[in-house]
């Protein structure tokens, strides 16, 4: 069943301009990616995920656009690529969305597609090899979103993952014992907890990354104070569906 962006600003923004069928332009994002990856290591966490020619990606929240662009780079024409946005986080980021959208209709990236959801749905087309979401876990329990037990999400991303698939989560440490205290203050998420609820749908831990930790925050700072923004200690932990 082929999704249908859920709110209007994905499907105008969307919209063919013209009759003319779109040809291939270099890709202007390359470099800027490129130059980004030093600091966010894209490559090697699409590697750590076992990312691959011809895979189905989920991107939760996708933001700006990075981790679309790279994923989309490395699955290749024969992958895919699903954007999805939940509904409450698209309201408040409507300059990210609609640049999203206009992506989907980027020649260079034709496999890539954009859909609103409800946060409690999490549907592709088919079901995936990868759900990937980057430092918006921490976001289901906060008011905005509802006030969702991350339990939600946890199973909906085991719904649409082949038997085998893996879901890889990035977000900002918290500090150790603090479970989901600080996700809508501190905007940070105890590791520790985030490992329980995946495990408890069913999921089976398979190790962690390293890239993106930084042994000098201390965990009590906002992810947006000037001291830390950009780096934060961030844990990476990779799951999969048994199958």
């Amino acid at each position: 069943m082929k999704r249908i962006a859920a709110l209007a600003l994905i499907a105008a923004t969307a919209a063919c301009s013209g009759s003319k069928a779109p040809t291939a332009a270099p890709d202007t994002t390359l470099a800027r990616d490129t130059a980004t990856d030093a600091r966010r290591h894209g490559p090697e966490i699409a590697a750590f995920a076992g990312l691959k020619a011809g895979d189905k990606v989920i991107d939760l929240i996708p933001g700006g656009g990075y981790w679309t662009r790279t994923f989309a780079r490395i699955v290749g024409p024969t992958g895919h690529v699903y954007g999805i946005w939940a509904k409450q986080y698209a309201q408040e980021a409507a300059t990210d969305v609609r640049n999203y959208a206009a992506l989907t209709k980027n020649p260079n990236f034709a496999n890539v597609s954009a859909s609103i959801q409800p946060a409690t749905e999490l549907k592709a087309d088919e079901l995936v090899d990868l759900v990937f979401t980057s430092q918006n876990y921490h976001d289901y329990p906060d008011k905005f979103m509802g006030s969702l037990d991350p339990a939600v999400f946890d199973k909906l991303a085991f719904a649409a993952l082949k038997p085998g698939g893996v879901l890889l989560i990035i977000d900002h440490a918290a500090a150790p014992g603090s479970g989901m205290r600080d996700t809508d203050t501190l905007h940070r998420i105890d590791p520790a907890i985030v490992r329980k609820q995946v495990e408890a749908a069913g999921f089976t831990f398979l190790g962690e990354s390293k890239l993106l930790a930084n042994p000098g925050d201390d965990h009590t700072k906002a992810v947006f104070d000037k001291s830390i923004r950009g780096r934060t200690d961030q844990f990476i932990y990779k799951f999969r569906k048994p199958g």
